[in-house]
């Protein structure tokens, strides 16, 4: 079994969140915290990502076995369902997840598993040579995206306002991408697999996706709410494909107002305003503009 490691923070009802290919758990910094006041939250760091050790040698790459690992992790740590929050890869893993009936509500911003064949080849290719690009420039790295046309270059693809996302942040999000030893294994895998049996989730589903995600574009979005019945499609407005670092509040917003129908619980005073980001797209679209 591998061992997973994770940041957990405050008290209540569990919330785990799961980031992209690439990522670590440090990419949802910018909303922990908030989400923590009122819940036991819990980031976790995919195998072969971050600080946890990849999957056990010998095991078939893909979606069901890290899905396979996240189910003993949260077997291992007590938690027997949880509100899942992913991005990405971790956005499809969530409703993996779902599936295996380990939600209480599942929040997938951007999700992996809804490409064509077309779209799915261009990330395949995009992530390849970002990849190839971040290992060659090594410790050049941290220096370019100390500066905001240095972050701009490197990270618009993923970042929709990359000048806002702090230069740590940055040079730690691209060592991440430089040093995950399951990157390559993991994208040949999913990148030719595709999302299916989405009639088996009952828990609630919000699909969100950055209004200006430039590498999963967002008109995947509506194929995700018509193959997953009953989900609510949200359009992140100003967002990229990462958007944590784009609008915290945003993001923060659209996994409490989640978990709120989840629950029948109403949002804090807060997040209860008239708030055109939160307003849900009919089940078939999202906006555009």
């Amino acid at each position: 079994m591998t061992t997973l490691n994770y940041e957990r923070r405050g008290i209540g009802t569990p919330i785990v969140l799961l980031h992209g290919i690439g990522s670590h758990w440090q990419v949802w910094s910018p909303v922990i915290d908030q989400l923590a006041a009122d819940h036991d939250v819990i980031a976790v760091d995919l195998p072969g990502y971050g600080d946890s050790v990849p999957l056990p040698p010998g095991t078939q790459p893909g979606i069901n076995s890290i899905a396979d690992a996240l189910e003993h992790f949260l077997d291992a740590i007590d938690v027997p369902a949880a509100h899942l929050v992913g991005n990405s890869l971790g956005g499809w893993l969530a409703l993996e997840l779902a599936k295996r009936d380990r939600a209480l509500s599942v929040t997938a911003l951007s999700p992996g598993g809804f490409a064509d064949a077309r779209e799915a080849a261009y990330v395949r290719q995009s992530l390849k040579l970002s990849v190839r690009l971040v290992r060659g420039l090594g410790v050049f790295g941290d220096r370019i995206v100390a500066t905001g046309v240095g972050r701009t270059l490197l990270l618009s693809q993923l970042v929709a306002k990359p000048r806002k996302m702090p230069a740590t942040a940055a040079a730690s999000s691209l060592r991440a991408l430089a040093s995950a030893p399951s990157f390559d294994n993991d994208l040949a895998s999913i990148s030719h697999d595709r999302f299916s049996g989405g009639e088996q989730i009952l828990a609630p589903v919000t699909i969100a996706w950055g209004q200006r995600d430039r590498l999963l574009f967002p008109r995947q979005g509506r194929r995700a709410v018509q193959e997953i019945p009953g989900a609510t499609g949200v359009t992140l407005r100003g967002c990229g494909h990462v958007p944590t670092f784009d609008d915290p509040k945003q993001v923060t917003s659209v996994i409490l107002s989640t978990i709120a129908s989840s629950t029948g619980e109403q949002l804090p005073r807060a997040h209860t305003k008239e708030d055109p980001e939160l307003q849900p797209c009919d089940n078939h679209g999202f906006h555009t503009n």
